[in-house]
């Protein structure tokens, strides 16, 4: 997974901590095809001679292999730890890297493998700057790296002491002190503060060219600089971090099956609410936002810029189906979102402010949130989609030779039938003509053709709003049917019969 991603150089092993460690080791090493030609093993190992001896020979015969040294350097640990002084400290690191380059790159028997040596100074951050840069100078000249294959200069945050601009300015102090040529200074940030991202941002502006890490932050404690974070926010700033993230989810299965640790639902660009949105302000705005990115104008940059979305989730194959879901708090935004993704079902922007209310209650209602197929049964439930309002007991639609449309409907008015008909160029004119008539109200009737996509079948829709314009009513009706007049007409009658008709104004029927 790991080279796959395009990692090069993978931190595999403490060989001399176990057999488990150097078996494991050695089945890297001798399993063909297993380990890239370009990809280097890192193995780690603290500054004694016979661990050192054991750390080479797990990885002889590795196309390219990095011996990672460390010692204590801080005044801490130098005197609580070792009982030693800052200049034996010194001596002892110089001696087991002459000693690692005597038995890897200047022995013979190892010229197969290209080897380099990463050396870290543990406790880095609770050093003193001046100590750290003579102890890393020491062992700089001691070693002999090349401008080819230079050495690394690992700098360990071993336990997170201060702010990452802090940190920082140690890293650049200590950067200043090394020719650019021959040295790579790496990072090593843990997170006991929880700022190992920003300090390995931090330290990179101050001069590091790579970063120790993990992948979702593990690691000892709190865990090492979250790799993913640190490389995502890099791409999000349009920097290529080198790295191929477009399946995160499946990463996301792999790691946590490996470690039986899951990842937390609010973890940067992995977490299962990343993308979410339960506010109504916030799930207008992604909506909207939606809608330019996936219909720009001639003009518009073809950069990503949907509110509340730091990138396209699809760049990290997640779906845009989770972004939002729906509960009390949600407004039309949210439930237009959730139509128009599950079903590409567009709603008008009025029809949109009636429904969201009524998802809203029902959501209250129930105390839990809605999914897109309880969101898409309460649409076709509450309009009477599928089906004929019981309201309408008949009706008939002719077209005249000259293309006006003749409409007869029965419908049950106050638990009475009454009969109804009209005329007029389009079905929304021709139902109007009819309910004033049978009402004298006058209403404003428009329908607004609109398609369900299920299933992979495209069904026609139509949706229709009723306007009282004196009584400041309005109501909305839709309906599905092969025969669009006839859907019309359904969906118009729909919108108008939950208005009712007032009790001062008698229904009048013409049959």
């Amino acid at each position: 997974m790991l080279r796959d991603m395009g990692f090069t150089e993978i931190d595999v092993s403490f060989p001399s901590a176990s057999d488990t460690e150097f078996n494991f080791t050695r089945k890297l090493v001798e399993t063909p095809g297993v380990v890239p030609d370009d990809m280097w093993l890192q193995v780690l190992s603290p500054c004694r001679k016979e661990l050192i001896r054991r750390t080479v020979d797990s990885v002889t015969g590795a196309k390219k292999a990095i011996i990672s040294l460390y010692i204590a350097s801080s005044e801490n640990f130098v005197s609580t730890i070792f009982g030693m002084t800052q200049k034996e400290v010194l001596e002892m690191a110089v001696d087991c890297v002459r000693y690692t380059k005597s038995i890897t790159k200047d022995d013979p028997a190892q010229q197969g493998t290209t080897w380099n040596l990463m050396f870290s100074p543990e406790a880095f951050s609770d050093t003193d700057s001046s100590y750290a840069i003579e102890l890393c100078n020491a062992v700089r000249e001691a070693w002999e790296g090349t401008p080819e294959v230079p050495i690394i200069l690992n700098l360990p945050a071993t336990v997170e002491m201060s702010t990452p601009n802090t940190f920082a300015d140690q890293v650049e102090i200590f950067c200043r002190a090394f020719p650019q040529d021959s040295v790579i200074v790496s990072l090593h940030p843990h997170n006991d503060r929880g700022c190992a991202v920003a300090a390995a941002e931090q330290g990179q502006l101050a001069g590091a060219k790579r970063v120790e890490g993990c992948l979702f932050g593990n690691g000892e404690r709190t865990g090492n600089v979250d790799l993913v974070t640190l490389a995502l926010n890099l791409y999000t700033q349009g920097v290529d971090p080198g790295l191929d993230f477009s399946d995160l989810p499946g990463i996301r299965r792999t790691v946590e099956k490996l470690t039986r640790i899951p990842v937390h639902t609010r973890a940067p660009y992995a977490g299962d609410s990343v993308f979410l949105a339960y506010s109504g302000s916030h799930q207008d705005a992604i909506n909207k936002g939606f809608k330019m990115w996936e219909n720009p104008c001639a003009d518009q940059e073809n950069v990503w810029k949907v509110p509340y979305l730091p990138l396209d989730p699809k760049d990290i194959g997640a779906t845009y189906e989770a972004i939002v879901k729906v509960n009390s708090q949600s407004g039309k935004g949210g439930v237009a979102w959730t139509l128009q993704r599950s079903v590409n079902l567009d709603l008008p922007k009025g029809m949109q402010q009636d429904f969201s209310k009524l998802v809203k209650a029902e959501s209250d209602r129930v105390g839990e949130v809605l999914s897109p197929i309880d969101i898409q049964e309460f649409f076709l439930k509450t309009y009477q989609v599928l089906g004929r309002d019981p309201r309408i007991l008949k009706y008939t639609i002719d077209t005249a030779p000259s293309g006006r449309i003749d409409i007869s409907t029965t419908i049950l008015v106050n638990g009475l039938a009454r009969r109804v008909h009209g005329k007029g160029d389009t079905v929304p004119a021709a139902i109007s003509a009819a309910l004033a008539m049978g009402t004298g109200l006058q209403m404003s009737l428009e329908v607004f053709e609109r398609e369900w996509v299920e299933g992979g079948r495209t069904q026609p829709m139509a949706i229709a709003m009723c306007d009282l314009k004196r009584a400041k009513l309005v109501s909305w009706g839709a309906n599905m049917c092969a025969d669009m007049r006839e859907a019309e007409l359904l969906a118009c009658l729909a919108a108008v019969l939950p208005l009712r008709v007032a009790p001062d104004r008698p229904f009048r029927s013409d049959g």
